[in-house]
């Protein structure tokens, strides 16, 4: 919940400068795969499951899992911030980031998403946490990519040894 009260109500008016048009069709499927995840992840939790009983929050699994949505989300929020103060006032254009972690990779802030869904995954220890992890990772690392690829064509002193999305590996 934290997370998504963070995306949906926190972010979107934080962001500064023009609006763009978003296509109607992404948020329909975007909402709709929030409440199929919703839903396949509580009915797993609250009805399909016996194996969490109040021990369950102080388990090693819940508290490492619990650990990484944490890291995950801090890394995330901060890569954001790092995002929106790029331009200042008025400015236009992009600029290259730094800072944070964006010494190391290109999109920290997808790294961070996948870290938390990882986190909810170890956490939970449910195929349905496991499978939205994998879906982040499908949805999120060929947008890595994209974006890699993109600050490399667009900016020839682009940092050459940044990585897409892992630091120092990949």
């Amino acid at each position: 919940e934290v997370h998504y009260f963070y995306r949906s109500f926190i972010y979107p008016f934080l962001l500064r400068g023009a609006r763009k048009n978003f296509p109607v069709i992404l948020i329909i499927t975007g909402f709709l795969f929030n409440m199929v995840n919703a839903f396949i992840n509580s009915y797993f939790l609250f009805f399909l499951s016996s194996k969490y009983s109040n021990r369950w929050i102080i388990s090693i699994q819940f508290i490492t899992g619990f650990l990484l949505f944490v890291t995950g989300f801090v890394l995330h929020i901060t890569s954001d911030r790092l995002i929106r103060n790029l331009r200042k006032s008025g400015e236009k254009g992009y600029k290259i980031p730094y800072g944070g972690l964006f010494n190391k990779v290109s999109n920290p802030n997808y790294l961070g998403e996948i870290i938390e869904w990882m986190g909810w995954a170890v956490m939970t220890l449910s195929l349905s946490g496991l499978a939205f992890a994998l879906f982040t990772v499908a949805n999120l690392l060929p947008r890595a990519i994209a974006n890699h690829k993109w600050y490399i064509n667009n900016f020839p002193d682009y940092p050459g040894e940044r990585k897409i999305i892992i630091p120092y590996i990949f």
